[in-house]
């Protein structure tokens, strides 16, 4: 079953689904290049299989080229998979200025199983979001869990989205009119996939069954798109939620972030 689940993942989630959103891209060989909005380049690939340490030493000088000819990136991530087979990738990385953030857990699991029903706190209700203000309190509540001074911004960012028409759903749930808990839900066009991102819970409303009810609504939405799996990146915290919900983890990431030097 993980093994099903990490092939799906390696082919359909890998290097054009991460480009859907971006319009500056570029390729080298095996490596996908992006610049995101505030100058973050991202580099990613489906396998480095192959490639010895020397050639992995030179994909990375690839990618320092690429993005040092251009004077507004600010900083590049280049997001590792622990499943990989890439010799001496953590060495030329980190002697190239790039120093390795936090692990995540690569999560993900069958739709039509995480989609069963589960018993709810009263008074909890579970929809998609209706309104800019509904945003905004999601937003907000989500910047106290996480204690992200940014939130307004991200905030700002998610109305335009929403306001244009994106497929992708925000998902919240309500006690009597305030939001106690979110997610968000991302069909990855062209692949059986949709992405669960952005849960968040408020303190006092953890480990009732809130979140496990947001995850199977998101679930039911993702099968009526025709999507098979759901798809998480997670914190060790997170991860125990996840599993209780249904996914497995399939692998680890870890992002190798070099700012570039101030000129």
């Amino acid at each position: 079953m993980q093994h099903t689940l990490l092939d799906a993942y390696d082919s359909q989630l890998r290097t054009s689904s991460e480009m859907l959103r971006v319009s500056n891209t570029g390729r080298h060989g095996p490596l996908w290049f992006a610049l995101f909005p505030g100058g973050h380049g991202f580099v990613t690939y489906e396998s480095l299989d192959g490639a010895d340490e020397a050639g992995i030493a030179e994909l990375v000088d690839a990618a320092l080229e690429h993005f040092g000819a251009r004077s507004d990136v600010e900083d590049i991530e280049w997001k590792t998979r622990a499943h990989d087979v890439a010799p001496g990738l953590h060495e030329a990385l980190v002697s190239r200025g790039f120093a390795p953030e936090e692990s995540e857990s690569i999560m993900i699991g069958e739709a039509a199983l995480l989609a069963q029903a589960s018993p709810m706190p009263a008074g909890v209700e579970i929809r998609q979001v209706r309104d800019e203000a509904e945003i905004w309190a999601m937003e907000k509540m989500q910047g106290t869990v996480f204690a992200d001074p940014g939130w307004e911004a991200r905030a700002q960012a998610t109305v335009a989205e929403w306001s244009a028409g994106s497929d992708i759903g925000l998902w919240i749930a309500l006690v009597d009119g305030d939001v106690v808990s979110a997610g968000r839900l991302e069909p990855v066009a062209d692949t059986d996939f949709a992405g669960l991102w952005g849960g968040a819970t408020l303190q006092q409303w953890r480990g009732r069954g809130t979140y496990r009810g947001l995850t199977a609504r998101r679930a039911r939405s993702a099968l009526l798109q025709g999507k098979k799996y759901l798809n998480a990146d997670c914190t060790e915290l997170s991860r125990p939620i996840l599993e209780r919900s249904g996914l497995v983890k399939v692998s680890t990431t870890t992002p190798y972030i070099r700012r570039q030097p101030s000129t």
